[in-house]
């Protein structure tokens, strides 16, 4: 019978799992399997595979697992979204090199990509008219210019730059972008502003 391991810590666990403990690692996949989860669907306007994403988030957790540390890394839950996330970029960018998927086949500047004020979903576009306000003229002007603005981030885009707007479309911050991308905060969040002033600049 397994233990009930409730009511303790990730932490906890993890310094018993070091002492040679039996069953923890299954208890701490099945705890944050749901977390791969969110984070499949969220990637998937990448472009890739939801159960292969899963299956990289899974091989993630295992090694977040196996290399967190008590004494040096922040939260297990904050490691392990952070290594969830990194192994699964790096398989979409493997899974893209192989594919040579077009831009335009894994980014919909009109997909639901982040949340508003509201709690709403809404598209990039939106954003990157968030000071102005997006209204139904822009949309139909945007929609117009979709093949150019993608040529445009294909063009004029750095490579950082584009990895950068890659994981902001999945939804997340500059800060946890400049984790998984191993950079610091402030060049991250200077890339995203340059990538927003170039798509408004494509978009005006």
């Amino acid at each position: 019978m397994q233990e009930d391991y409730t009511g303790y810590s990730d932490e906890e666990l993890l310094i018993r799992l070091r002492d040679g403990e039996q069953g923890i690692t299954d208890h701490i996949m099945n705890k944050y399997k749901n977390l791969v989860r969110s984070k499949a669907k969220s990637m998937y306007i990448l472009g890739a595979d939801s159960e292969d994403l899963i299956q990289e988030g899974m091989i993630g957790l295992f090694k977040a697992i196996r290399d967190y540390d008590t004494g040096r890394d922040a939260s297990f839950f904050t490691f392990a979204d952070l290594c969830v996330s990194r192994q699964m970029y790096t398989a979409v960018q493997a899974s893209r090199r192989q594919k040579h998927i077009p831009l335009n086949n894994y980014i919909s500047l009109y997909g639901n990509v982040s949340t508003n004020r509201d709690g709403e979903e809404e598209p990039l576009l939106n954003m990157l008219h968030a000071d102005a306000g997006p209204n139904p003229e822009d949309l139909v002007i945007d929609k117009e210019n979709v093949d150019r603005l993608e040529m445009l981030i294909d063009k004029e885009l750095s490579s950082f730059e584009k990895q950068v707007l890659d994981l902001y479309l999945t939804g997340m911050g500059y800060q946890q972008i400049a984790k998984v991308l191993g950079k610091d905060d402030k060049s991250t969040d200077n890339a995203l502003q340059r990538i927003k002033n170039k798509l408004r600049r494509a978009i005006r």
